[in-house]
């Protein structure tokens, strides 16, 4: 969903098939145009983007990555859901225009999107915007202003007021992650795992008012105006819920990198924050309380249990090789990003960063 720039040639793209997708639309009353042939979107590791003419105007196909997928991974019926009443709330939703829910098609369910032409920045800058301070400005405000908008929605307005398990939201994750973190764990970092547990327990926070949440926002799920810097659309909904808001915010903070941060942390390479010149954290927390109007006193449990679920994250990804589960070269460093992340976690979980 980004620009033409952003598509891979015809024979560079996934292969789908085709006419088995033009056949069933056809059956439903639509109409994929097959000349030119539709053609896949560059960005992303996990779910294919394809650019196709739909009913007569551009749209976007998005299905799962091949393969088997784990329980509950992927959801498109659950993104098509928020993708067709959001736009009701925010001019920045693309629509769900049409949701496949036979998985016989091609093999998964699908859905097929509104398409929102624009900038998506992914792991660097742009050369004609890296390091231009007023750009890093824009950007900064835009994505504050942006996430407290979906966090200021009125659900029940919209219809997702049932969407998600939005009590005992914090407890869940702090479980959850505490579990995962200590199955994908590398050897020799038990310690740091269960201090981190440990301190996430003790300092676990009342939930705030639950609130739509992305679960995954950060710059390169936002298509912008190449101008303006306004956002166009916000995109990947699959992991949308409701819960607190402040550890939606807390997600965003740990692709927020400063230049001083830990080797890990820059190489992980999810949002090119320092190229970006975006202002630094502290200023963020501020700047994002001022604009949703949340406490932000008891935000450093979000920091550390979104720290720690993002080490998890890589450190499961880095199993998947240890294991042998995968011999993809780009899975070998993972490992170590992740346990890197979790020294950092640690590190702030202790006052002596940030």
């Amino acid at each position: 969903m980004s620009s033409d720039t952003g598509l891979r040639s015809a024979a560079e793209s996934v292969p789908l098939d085709w006419p088995a997708v033009g056949a069933y639309l056809a059956a439903q009353g639509h109409r994929l145009t097959l000349d030119p042939a539709p053609r896949q979107f560059a960005g992303g590791l996990a779910n294919l983007n394809y650019l196709i003419e739909f009913d007569g105007k551009q749209a976007v196909l998005r299905r799962p990555p091949m393969g088997e997928l784990p329980a509950g991974a992927y959801d498109m019926a659950r993104e098509f859901r928020i993708l067709s009443r959001l736009p009701d709330a925010l001019p920045f939703i693309a629509r769900g225009l049409f949701l496949c829910d036979d998985p016989s098609v091609i093999g998964q369910r699908f859905q097929i999107i509104e398409y929102r032409p624009g900038l998506v920045i992914r792991e660097h800058m742009p050369p004609e915007l890296a390091h231009r301070p007023e750009v890093g400005a824009r950007l900064s405000q835009m994505m504050l202003e942006t996430l407290a908008a979906i966090h200021a929605v009125d659900t029940k307005a919209v219809g997702l007021d049932d969407l998600g398990r939005p009590e005992g939201f914090l407890a869940r994750a702090v479980s959850g992650w505490c579990k995962r973190g200590l199955a994908a764990k590398e050897a020799g970092t038990d310690a740091l795992h269960h201090d981190i547990a440990a301190w996430l327990q003790k300092n676990m926070v009342p939930e705030g008012p639950p609130a739509l949440l992305h679960n995954d926002f950060k710059l390169n799920n936002i298509i912008v105006d190449p101008d303006t810097f306004a956002p166009r659309a916000v995109v990947d909904w699959d992991q949308g819920t409701r819960g607190d808001p402040l550890f939606d915010f807390a997600t965003l903070l740990t692709y927020w990198v400063h230049a001083d941060d830990p080797p890990a942390m820059h190489d992980m390479e999810q949002m090119p924050a320092v190229e970006a010149c975006l202002c630094p954290r502290q200023e963020a927390v501020a700047a994002y309380g001022r604009i949703s109007g949340r406490d932000m006193s008891d935000f450093l449990f979000h920091r550390v249990l979104a720290m720690y679920k993002l080490s998890v994250i890589f450190l499961q990804l880095g199993l998947r090789y240890r294991s042998g589960a995968t011999s993809e070269p780009r899975y070998a460093p993972l490992t170590g990003i992740g346990t890197g992340i979790l020294e950092f976690t640690h590190e702030i979980a202790q006052g002596r960063a940030f």
